[in-house]
Order: C-alpha cells, then structure tokens, then sequence
C-alpha cells in the first residue's frame, strides 16, 4: 500500500496539528481559529493552506470566509495507511511470538 506522508507530515508540526484538532472538533473560519490560538491570523491560513494542500482539511466558501471541515477523502486515505500499518506491525510480532514458542519448544 503506497501513502505519500503529506498528511503525515503536515501534522508534525504542533501548531499545524492544533489547529487540524480544532477543526476535527467543529469545522471553524480563520478568525475563530486565530481567536483560540496565539498565532497570527496570516500564520493561520498558511497552516490551513499546508492541511489543505494535504487533503485533511477542505473549505466552504460562506459569505466573505470560509469555513474549514476535515477532509473525510484524505483522512481516510491516512486511516487506511495507517490500518495497514498497523495489521503489519501485529502480523510481524504475531510471528515472532510463534517462532520463539516453536524455539522453545525445539529446546
């Protein structure tokens, strides 16, 4: 399964993942946003700009702003990334137990 980590990436960032949060919370406008955060608005809409271009956030024009929702298409692709992962990682370690039971038992 191929991923390309932009969302990944994206939310490294503390300040970029806060606001991802907030948005998961309830989808807010950049001056709701910049009102909870001590960050400049300009700043603001580059973290959403990065989340955007990431495909976890998408805008709704609503009068003179938009309003900012997660991307259900992007964080799905992230989820499903992130399962297979996970199913891997549980596969290798369900492995490794069996072989050092089969050690064991070889003893």
């Amino acid at each position: 399964m191929s991923y390309d980590y932009a969302g990944m990436a994206a939310l490294a960032d503390p300040t970029r993942r806060t606001v991802f949060e907030l948005v998961a919370a309830r989808p807010r406008s950049v001056a709701e946003l910049t009102r909870a955060l001590p960050v400049s608005q300009p700043a603001i809409s580059q973290h959403l700009k990065v989340l955007k271009e990431a495909q976890l956030v998408r805008s709704e024009p609503r009068g003179a702003s938009n309003i900012y929702h997660i991307d259900p298409n992007g964080l799905g692709q992230m989820r499903a990334w992130l399962d297979h992962m996970w199913g891997d990682a549980l596969e290798a370690f369900r492995k490794q137990i069996n072989d050092s039971k089969q050690k064991e038992r070889d003893k």
